[in-house]
């Protein structure tokens, strides 16, 4: 990838500021047209940009200024860069080695029974088959479905459990697991709980009440009682 120049505005008032170089010069370097340079230098454009020195920034040496100051027909050319930034690789098509390739419709069993949650394109990419194929082996209209017998991608050197689980992961957020649904059955709702207490109280109350009662009765008879024994004597 060929080297650009970074901020190539701020760095020509930079240059228009604190050089003698032509506007030509300036221009080729920054790729600027020579009059937008001029309108810099004649302080009508970039008024609001601030320079930006490429000395600093390691794309121009002090040298390679001087000697174009001094020959206004050489163009500068960029520092070569200290630091070698590798280039972005493209990703390629997942390659199965052949003596593995008639692992994957097995695979592809055990991906399909194991996880119903994964989608095609994600199985796709975990063993590298095509999602014709993964359908075939849904509906079983694969040539051998009959020999098929489901074995895990991971035992079979297809794919790493690292993306086995993050492929998993992508494709339950959101989806409710039968374990989640039978702890909430199990977890009584805030309402459910203030019914109850409300409902305790109320039981509570009313034993209350009772015992209450009966202890009016037993008064009511005790002193029922002693009046009967004063009337006697």
């Amino acid at each position: 990838m060929a080297q650009q120049l970074l901020m190539p505005k701020a760095t020509a008032v930079w240059l228009v500021d604190n050089t003698s170089l032509s506007f030509e010069q300036i221009a080729d370097f920054c790729t600027l047209h020579h009059l937008e340079v001029k309108a810099i230098a004649d302080g009508e454009s970039a008024q609001g940009i601030k320079g930006l020195d490429p000395i600093m920034t390691g794309q121009l040496s002090r040298e390679e200024i001087e000697a174009a100051e001094k020959d206004p027909n050489r163009k500068l050319k960029l520092a070569a860069p200290k630091v070698r930034v590798p280039e972005a690789k493209r990703k390629a098509p997942r390659y199965t080695p052949v003596s593995k390739r008639q692992d994957r419709p097995n695979a592809i069993l055990w991906l399909v029974r194991n996880h119903p949650e994964l989608k095609d394109s994600q199985i796709s990419n975990l063993v590298g088959t095509t999602k014709n194929t993964i359908q075939q082996i849904r509906d079983r209209s694969h040539w051998n479905s009959a020999n098929l017998q489901p074995m895990d991608p991971v035992t079979l050197g297809l794919c790493t459990q690292i993306n086995l689980d993050l492929e998993v992961e992508k494709a339950s957020r959101g989806i409710i697991r039968p374990e989640e649904i039978a702890e909430e059955e199990r977890l009584l709702s805030a309402s459910q709980t203030q019914n109850w207490d409300r409902s305790r109280e109320d039981r509570e109350e009313g034993e209350l009440d009772a015992a209450a009662v009966f202890a009016k009765l037993s008064s009511m008879q005790s002193t029922d009682t002693d009046e009967d024994d004063g009337s006697q004597n």
